[in-house]
């Protein structure tokens, strides 16, 4: 574990390398958000560490087969609606590096548009898995506001369908089993080609093909920073560890960083 003068020695290392840098990138994940009150998956408490068979409301080929389970992914989203929840100090500390121009990219592997409400620019987000702020058909393609499709949710329909086609509606998220829009993979791997920091936060960096991010910037030479409360895949790859909640580490790396 590392202690308090540890730990702002290496924001203060960290801080300087982003500021020599013109390019820097955020590599986001479920732990980023979690002091939003939005359960992360794969951590100790997570949905899927708790509940195994959970992972099935993300899994294609069960949620198209299975009515119940798409019963229970929509009482889920109802009990995690996002439109009710509030960026957290993580994301306000990266939109004021944006700001003030130390960082360029934020790649996310969340879906819950926090960022963006936080203040960073939509055009420099990447939602590599999609996004829950719409509802798609998938038969006809067609797409809501989410919050319009769980209004409809909280007024009785448990297993709502499209209003133009009749087909399974399902949030606008990339589920397992479903392919990953090539155009926004390109934009994740050409964020990390560019990089000269990459800073990996709140991801266990065990999925992939966003997973390989740090490897393709180390490759490059970028610095890699890891900033997450547990033990990573990709700890080795990392110049500097910041173990610990992502809410209380960015902001105190962004204010090392910014002076402010």
């Amino acid at each position: 574990m590392t202690d308090a003068a540890g730990t702002e020695a290496a924001l203060q290392r960290v801080a300087g390398w982003i500021r020599d840098a013109s390019h820097v990138v955020a590599l986001t994940g479920a732990g980023v958000s979690t002091a939003s009150g939005i359960p992360d998956f794969r951590g100790p408490q997570g949905l899927w560490t708790r509940d195994p068979d959970a992972v099935r409301m993300a899994t294609i080929q069960s949620y198209v087969a299975d009515e119940a389970v798409r019963r229970d992914a929509w009482r889920w989203r109802c009990e995690t609606r996002v439109s009710a929840l509030q960026p957290n100090p993580a994301h306000l500390a990266l939109a004021a590096l944006e700001r003030a121009g130390h960082l360029q990219v934020v790649v996310t592997q969340n879906v819950d548009g926090l960022h963006q409400r936080a203040g960073s620019d939509p055009d420099r987000v990447v939602e590599v898995h999609g996004t829950s702020a719409e509802v798609t058909c998938l038969t006809c393609d067609d797409r809501w506001p989410a919050d319009v499709v769980l209004d409809r949710v909280l007024a009785g329909e448990a297993d709502p369908r499209c209003t133009g086609c009749g087909g399974i509606l399902k949030s606008a998220t990339i589920s397992f089993g479903q392919m990953l829009d090539p155009a926004t993979l390109e934009r994740a791997e050409q964020a990390a080609l560019d990089a000269e920091v990459l800073i990996a936060a709140g991801t266990t960096l065990s999925v992939y093909p966003v997973a390989a991010m740090p490897a393709i910037a180390a490759r490059n030479g970028a610095r890699i920073v890891i900033v997450n409360d547990g033990a990573t895949e990709q700890d080795d790859l990392a110049d500097v560890r910041l173990h610990g909640r992502t809410d209380e580490l960015l902001p105190a790396l962004a204010a090392a960083v910014t002076g402010r």
